[in-house]
């Protein structure tokens, strides 16, 4: 028996989607070394990643969780779940409360240029643990870990165009589920000229073509399917090139 899926006539309204206006144009080629999940062990992984260098590891499965963070899951299961919306700056200091439903279809909108990264919200991080336990139990961790620490999730879902400055925190890995997403990063040593309050958008615009040299940050666009590893107190900025949802998982020492 031959299974048809008929896509519904407003697409744009059932998925994730961004115009092509709306998209981030760019050339970026990723200069971060990429390893197969298959092969990547944890012996090498701790050996030649875990606290020296960032990774790309792909081949990456998270089926389950990437059907149930569609679009259309997603507010059919949680649109009236609370969260709360971070600033897009470095620091992010700024948090408002609202639902899934009104930050997806009111709220959520692609930067521009003039505006502020502290005046731009997005979901990541601030999500109730037990209101979303069942969603966030379909994700499957990393399965590569560093001795004596432990994984905290984080969860965001963010239009085209907004991303977080430069800033820098413990070791995590984060994955693209939907969407794309660009990363900059120097080491803790290396840091870069960045406005804590400026949108990444227009550091990417504005400052990024003139980086010359040793300037140039380590890159790669993120896709689905594919982690980044970044060890403890790298410098790292964010920009979302579509409308993305993305996971990461923090690494705490005990």
């Amino acid at each position: 028996m031959l299974g048809f899926l008929f896509l519904p006539l407003d697409e744009e309204h059932e998925e994730w989607s961004t115009s092509d206006l709306q998209r981030v144009n760019h050339s970026i080629n990723c200069n971060i070394e990429r390893y197969d999940a298959n092969y990547l062990t944890q012996k090498i992984f701790e050996e030649r990643f875990a606290y020296i260098e960032p990774v790309v590891i792909f081949n990456i499965k998270n089926n389950k969780f990437s059907y149930e963070t569609r679009k259309r899951n997603l507010l059919k299961n949680w649109k009236n779940a609370g969260i709360t919306l971070n600033s897009a700056n470095s620091y992010s200091y700024k948090r408002v409360a609202t639902t899934l439903n009104d930050y997806v279809n009111k709220e959520m909108k692609a930067q521009k240029m003039d505006k502020l990264g502290n005046e731009t919200l997005i979901l990541f991080g601030d999500i109730d643990g037990e209101i979303w336990g069942d969603l966030l139990n379909d994700y499957n961790l990393p399965k590569w870990f560093l001795p004596n620490y432990f994984p905290a999730l984080s969860f965001g879902i963010a239009a085209s165009r907004t991303g977080v400055p430069f800033h820098f925190h413990g070791p995590v890995f984060a994955e693209v589920i939907h969407g794309s997403k660009l990363w900059f990063l120097y080491p803790f040593n290396n840091r870069p000229e960045f406005d804590p309050d400026e949108s990444s958008f227009k550091w990417f615009i504005e400052k990024y073509p003139d980086l010359k040299g040793d300037q140039r940050p380590l890159q790669c666009l993120l896709r689905p399917g594919e982690i980044l590893y970044i060890p403890d107190k790298w410098w790292h900025a964010t920009l979302n090139a579509e409308t993305s949802v993305f996971i990461s998982t923090f690494l705490s020492p005990s």
